[in-house]
């Protein structure tokens, strides 16, 4: 996706929140601030990639704040609150007559967990104010049954995930996954580096995903999405190989749809309108929506 106008301020906005989990120093405040805003006119460009801007525009609020993880914190806590919620998933996933369905669907509700910008929580307790709420809407974009059928014939599944909080949801996910196609050789890519509240190799480590997966592999680097100039062999041969790629989140959303990797099922909350406009749907809807 390239960046909208409406992606100027949202950005910024997250950049004020990073630097404020970060530091109370206002002089340091004021200066990330300020290069962040240089940086980001200098780079805005309606011909490039949304994720690429803000990943340079997060990199030089993070080198200011010489922090390498302001979101440290709160991807504890995300991870703490969701964890507390797997009971009720795991109650209405032994309830339903398609788990996977279910298991999806909550996944896609963890993805509400993101913070500093419109349209999520404000904290991680938020997910479990909103978590039923958020459930009965179901799906407001709905390619399931088109996505099971796809899954059903898959050998080869990559799985891109997005924040801490939902990364707990998405290993309920992949057991599902795996339950429905025990065929699958599922692989889950998590951030090489920490970036915003997007689960790292040591989130997934200390929630033992070799549990439910085959492979965990990392985009080897800092970007917001993933920067497809700098991901690792290992991950280059897994696109390659895979009969189907699914994606959790926006950002990885704006990443991908600059390429002409296919089929793609993008599971993720429309948070913004720049998001949904370019999907051509509602804002603030769950989303399932294939791509072939």
């Amino acid at each position: 996706m390239k960046i909208q106008i409406e992606c100027a301020p949202c950005l910024l906005k997250r950049i004020v929140f990073e630097a404020e989990q970060s530091t109370k120093d206002k002089e340091l405040l004021t200066k990330t601030v300020k290069n962040a805003c240089k940086l980001l006119s200098e780079l805005y460009d309606p011909n490039v990639c949304s994720a690429t801007i803000a990943t340079k525009v997060h990199k030089i609020a993070y080198d200011t704040l010489g922090n390498d993880d302001p979101y440290r914190d709160l991807k504890k806590q995300s991870n703490k609150i969701a964890q507390s919620l797997l009971p009720r998933v795991e109650e209405l996933i032994e309830s339903s007559d398609d788990p996977l369905r279910i298991a999806m669907l909550c996944s896609i509700i963890g993805n509400m967990m993101d913070f500093g910008i419109p349209g999520a929580s404000e904290h991680p307790e938020g997910l479990s104010e909103i978590f039923e709420e958020t459930f009965a809407e179901d799906l407001g974009y709905d390619d399931f049954d088109e996505l099971k059928i796809l899954l059903s014939k898959s050998k080869n599944v990559v799985l891109f995930t997005d924040n801490c909080g939902e990364i707990v949801f998405d290993k309920v996910l992949c057991r599902e996954l795996k339950k429905f196609n025990p065929n699958i050789f599922l692989t889950v890519v998590v951030k090489g580096k920490p970036i915003i509240s997007d689960a790292t190799l040591k989130d997934v480590e200390e929630l033992n995903f070799k549990e439910e997966t085959d492979e965990i592999l990392t985009t080897g680097c800092f970007a917001i999405g993933l920067d497809f100039k700098k991901i690792s062999p290992m991950l280059k041969k897994a696109l390659v190989k895979a009969d189907l790629i699914i994606c959790k989140g926006m950002a990885n959303y704006e990443a991908f749809s600059e390429t002409n990797y296919s089929p793609i099922a993008y599971l993720l909350r429309t948070k913004c309108n720049a998001i949904a406009n370019s999907m051509d749907l509602p804002i603030n809807i769950n989303v399932v929506k294939l791509y072939k």
